[in-house]
């Protein structure tokens, strides 16, 4: 495939729709290293005979490395494309998937997690934002369906896992989705080698680089502190489902396998949600979009408290799937309306860093509290309290915008 630059008629056109496609299967792929340690850390915890916040540990290293991979790899994507961070990627996950499935520590399993995190980094923000560039009429159907790729994983992973899990073992297991994301990932990453308009240009690439489409009354430094706030907020709620439902229905007596089928219901939801969430942006804007998400979240999480029956929670996390979603997304959305675009991939890698860092903490919280209170009771009840944290910085930003601007021709 030419590697040159993109045109004016590539925006849009044919060609962006295939790169679309091409991109959400990567994420598919490489958004595996976020999943993977949720289905095993009952395993993992029984292995190392470790308690529940220790067992969580691994988790919040993956998110560590799933945060400064978005930061740093974003920059680079601002910079020279996308191509280079996918193959890291690829390369990373190899690696840490390899030696993981090896090691004989949970601290060294942790601090490997950390390394898998960084390697799915590369397959959210920075590809989103890389692919935000193709798009103006359907930038927010294209980011969500993007995104959606990191649930397609959540989805898909956890059942293909169980096909080798039970016999064969969670150190067969990873050191197998390390084998197959290295075969697939740099051969696909190969067709995104073009590069966006707006790459290569100084920042005052104008014609290649749209202003913003929004104004508010904040300075961006004072804008992107907020949504970092909010990402947090709306991410220490989202983990505690996403993060708990397997070890929560150990728990209660369903088992590891009606768990995963819970995170993958809860999943497929997502997904739904995400792309509904796109067309929505698309209409009324990303922060208003994000604002129904999160309060749809916040009810969400009330629901779990009363209902712990097994076609209840089946239910709920079908529920809770639809109604968080487009959350995450939403970010970029709002970045790419508010920001400059030269600035995307940095500025939403920042964002996405705050939202991973709303997970990894919200992922070992859960789990101390439990700890602490011997049920998840409470820890839902902190998951609504930072949700609602969200919400209001949400109403804020939406009362401080001013104007819509026009898109450049």
């Amino acid at each position: 495939m030419n590697a040159s630059p993109a045109t004016d008629a590539d925006i849009d056109g044919r060609y962006a729709w295939m790169r679309l496609l091409i991109s959400v299967l990567i994420a598919t792929i490489g958004s595996v290293g976020m999943w993977s340690v949720v289905v095993v850390l009952p395993a993992v915890q029984t292995e190392f005979g470790v308690d529940r916040a220790s067992a969580s540990l691994p988790y919040t290293m993956t998110m560590v490395g799933f945060a400064f991979g978005n930061v740093m790899l974003g920059r680079f994507v601002d910079r020279s494309g996308i191509f280079l961070p996918l193959v890291a990627s690829a390369g990373a996950l190899v690696v840490g998937y390899l030696l993981a499935s090896a090691v004989s520590s949970i601290w060294v399993f942790a601090l490997l997690q950390g390394l898998i995190g960084f390697g799915a980094s590369a397959t959210f923000g920075p590809l989103i934002a890389d692919l935000s560039h193709w798009f103006r009429k359907r930038r927010g159907v294209a980011v969500a369906a993007a995104a959606s790729g990191n649930y397609f994983a959540g989805a898909l992973w956890p059942l293909a896992m169980q096909l080798t899990l039970p016999g064969e073992g969670w150190r067969f297991t990873y050191a197998a989705i390390g084998i197959f994301c290295i075969v697939t990932m740099v051969p696909l990453a190969l067709l995104l080698r073009r590069r966006a308009p707006h790459v290569g240009l100084p920042a005052g690439g104008v014609a290649a680089s749209p202003a913003q489409t929004r104004a508010i009354d904040l300075s961006p430094r004072a804008l992107q502190i907020l949504l970092a706030i909010a990402g947090v907020g709306c991410c220490v709620a989202m983990s505690m489902p996403q993060v708990h439902i397997v070890a929560y229905c150990v728990d209660l007596g369903y088992g590891v396998a009606r768990g995963s089928e819970m995170l993958s219901l809860m999943l497929v939801g997502g997904i739904v949600s995400r792309l509904a969430s796109g067309f929505l942006a698309d209409y009324i804007g990303g922060v208003k979009t994000l604002l129904i998400g999160s309060v749809l979240q916040c009810l969400a999480l009330f629901a779990y408290i009363p209902f712990d029956g097994l076609a209840s929670l089946y239910v709920v996390s079908l529920v809770f799937g639809l109604s968080q979603g487009g959350i995450v997304p939403s970010y970029a959305i709002i970045v790419r309306e508010y920001l400059p675009a030269h600035e995307a991939g940095q500025r939403v890698g920042v964002v996405i860093m705050a939202t991973i860092a709303g997970m990894a903490l919200g992922g070992w919280l859960s789990g101390w509290i439990y700890d602490l209170t011997g049920s998840y009771a409470a820890a839902f009840w902190n998951g609504i309290a930072w949700n609602l944290l969200n919400i209001a910085i949400m109403v804020m930003i939406l009362l401080r915008t001013r104007t819509l601007r026009p898109l450049p021709a």
